[in-house]
């Protein structure tokens, strides 16, 4: 019998026959583990626990608690999913049933339209294909074998998945119901505990309005009764925070068909929030050693050429039109710009390092099914820079950049990241020499900071590897908008130099960089984050002077015109509503001071301040009360 060497985490070994699965080798690993285990990785692949293991080998068994267990228990439970609908609804096609952060979904083409009351059933359906304890079997098939098997079950869709597979295909089965898959899955559909299907939406297939529209259904499951109550009730909050529904109710913003999806009206209060954000944004680069620019919306077509954007970008971009004959492009990117600046006229080694910095708005084509509000648009201000340095200066450079962006992240109200490094994609340009370089200088910089991050393997941009910042919102979901990228492409492409202290010319290298992203989408996350009550700085408006009776409208004035002249943006209700319902909207406008002037307020000529959320804060004087807010709006707490 030959026997192989299987290498458990804390180092130890054991011999065991040849062909052994983790599901064999469990038995040597302790009741609880046999019992908590889902999955295997093996020379840090993950396999389903019957995978024969054929040589040497290292291995860790998987749990829902390992960062690979949850994607997998979700995944699976997909398929049970999408075994209940066959079950229900013979007539049904699918295309693909992907596990998702916290949960998963499956596209469905099916002529009977679903209704919640539909979700109802298939839920009560996976439970009976739960309850049987059905087992995922693996089977790796020829090609032409699984064409036949999907063939006569006329699903077009795994069709076309398995027309884009070379050699064998594999596929699963649970109780009679065959679905193609990579896998790999939970030992049996009794593994999942707890579901809630969620809701239903349109998702065109692969994404393409061009291809027809399937039903999604979204669901979620967890092995815990208490954690899908936990997630249920994150999911009502983020409802509650959804920045569509508050950017209606505090008329912040709005999408008008008229004007084309993807492309945001910004409404008075939502345009003077994006105004103070970018007069912070500019003060803050100024301190920095940043120069501003401002560049048009459309160049040449060759400029994009020149840039490598056509050919690495060309699906993200707009169509071109014509101009006195010759091919005029919209923007997708500032770069090209700033490059042009930069060749404008001769640079020393003295100069450098440039730091030039534009809220410049680009255009990108983005399918109509993957828009969602601020978030994912079409249009939208980035508030980029970029960064023209020696070789000898860029890792000081990326340690500024360092500090800089969570400077301004921590300001916005933000204090949990996730950092990624991101290296060499398949499809790139440059030496692998520079690629390395690069990658070791954004690496050490982290490193000298202290700053905690994980490798990102093959998701660096075609041009160089970069940094990516997550920030987290109360929720503790992650949203992606600081990045640093370094970049030997372009300063090649557009042939920039400098002036060495030896007269020689010498190419710069260019750091690509943005701190909040798209204005659009930090916005949209700022409303989601605050659920609509924004910091005092931030609020459109700040106080709001509330009188009880027409009699104290008078003093009531004068109240606001000292906020107003003291640079406090104050309104005045006027109305002669109930004091009660006046609280009421303001409370709902997410305003964070209120002051309400009552006989009282007038004869002793102070205030009754209301603040938000602390509720009342009794009598104030007017001067001290205006000194705070001041104090308050500095810090920007």
């Amino acid at each position: 019998m030959e026997l192989i060497k299987i290498t458990f985490p804390d180092g130890s070994e054991k011999s065991y026959p040849k062909g052994t699965t983790p599901q064999g080798i469990l038995k040597d690993l302790g009741q609880k583990l046999r019992k908590q285990a889902i999955a295997a990785k093996i020379n840090d692949v993950v396999f389903d626990l019957t995978h024969p293991i054929a040589e040497d080998s290292s291995i860790s068994i998987i749990t829902t608690d390992a960062p690979e267990g949850m994607p997998i228990y979700w995944h699976s439970t997909s398929h049970i999913m999408a075994h209940a609908v066959k079950a229900l609804y013979p007539d049904a096609k699918f295309g693909v049933g992907p596990s998702i952060e916290s949960g998963f979904y499956y596209d469905i083409d099916l002529e009977h339209s679903l209704t919640p009351d539909d979700l109802v059933k298939i839920e009560d359906k996976m439970a009976e294909i739960i309850k049987e304890n059905n087992v995922f079997i693996r089977k790796e098939l020829a090609k032409d074998n699984v064409i036949k098997l999907f063939n006569d079950k006329q699903e077009t869709y795994k069709l076309e998945l398995l027309r884009e597979i070379d050699g064998t295909a594999s596929i699963y089965e649970e109780g009679g119901f065959i679905d193609l898959c990579t896998g790999p899955h939970l030992p049996s559909t009794g593994y999942v505990k707890h579901v809630k299907l969620l809701n239903i939406a349109g998702a065109y297939w692969r994404g393409d309005e061009k291809n027809p529209m399937l039903q999604r259904i979204y669901g979620t499951a967890y092995p815990q009764k208490e954690e899908l109550a936990a997630h249920l009730n994150r999911l009502e909050e983020a409802r509650k925070r959804d920045h569509r529904k508050l950017g209606r109710e505090l008329d912040l913003f709005s999408v008008s068909e008229d004007i084309g999806p993807g492309l945001i009206l910004w409404h008075p209060k939502g345009a003077l929030i994006r105004k103070i954000m970018e007069d912070f944004w500019r003060d803050e680069h100024l301190k920095s050693g940043y120069d501003l620019l401002f560049s048009p919306h459309i160049a040449k077509l060759n400029l994009w050429d020149t840039s490598g954007h056509l050919d690495f970008f060309k699906e993200n971009m707009y169509s071109s039109m014509e101009i006195d004959e010759i091919q005029y492009q919209i923007k997708p990117m500032n770069c090209p710009f700033h490059l042009c600046i930069y060749k404008s006229q001769t640079r020393s080694y003295r100069d450098l390092p440039i730091r030039w910095a534009e809220l410049g708005t680009v255009y990108r084509y983005e399918r109509s099914g993957v828009l969602h509000g601020l978030l994912r648009v079409r249009g939208f201000t980035q508030d980029d820079a970029h960064i023209f340095c020696r070789e000898d200066q860029l890792e000081a450079e990326v340690l500024r950049l360092l500090d800089f962006t969570f400077f301004m992240l921590r300001t916005f109200g933000f204090t949990d990241f996730e950092v990624y490094l991101s290296t060499r994609p398949e499809k790139f340009v440059g030496t692998i020499a520079n690629w390395e370089l690069a990658t070791g200088v954004l690496q050490k910089a982290l490193e000298t900071k202290g700053i905690a991050y994980e490798i990102d393997p093959g998701e660096g941009v075609f041009y160089g590897p970069k940094i990516d910042i997550k920030i987290k919102d109360v929720l503790d979901r992650s949203w992606q908008c600081s990045t640093i990228q370094v970049d030997f492409n372009e300063p090649e492409r557009f042939d920039i130099m400098y002036k060495g202290s030896d007269g020689n010319d010498h190419r710069p290298i260019m750091i690509h960089r943005a701190l909040l992203g798209s204005l659009e989408r930090f916005f949209g996350v700022m409303i989601e984050h605050f659920a609509g009550a924004f910091p005092l700085w931030l609020s459109p408006v700040q106080a709001i002077v509330l009188p009880i009776t027409e009699k104290q409208l008078e003093y009531a004035r004068q109240i606001n015109n000292e906020l107003k002249a003291a640079n406090i943006r104050s309104q005045l209700d006027e109305r002669s509503e109930k004091i009660g319902f006046k609280i009421r909207e303001a409370e709902l406008q997410k305003i964070p001071y209120m002051i309400i002037i009552g006989a009282k307020e007038t004869e002793n000529n102070t205030i009754a301040v209301r603040q938000r959320r602390e509720g009342d804060l009794g009598e104030n004087q007017i001067k001290p009360f205006i000194a705070r807010l001041l104090s308050e709006i500095e810090q920007k707490r």
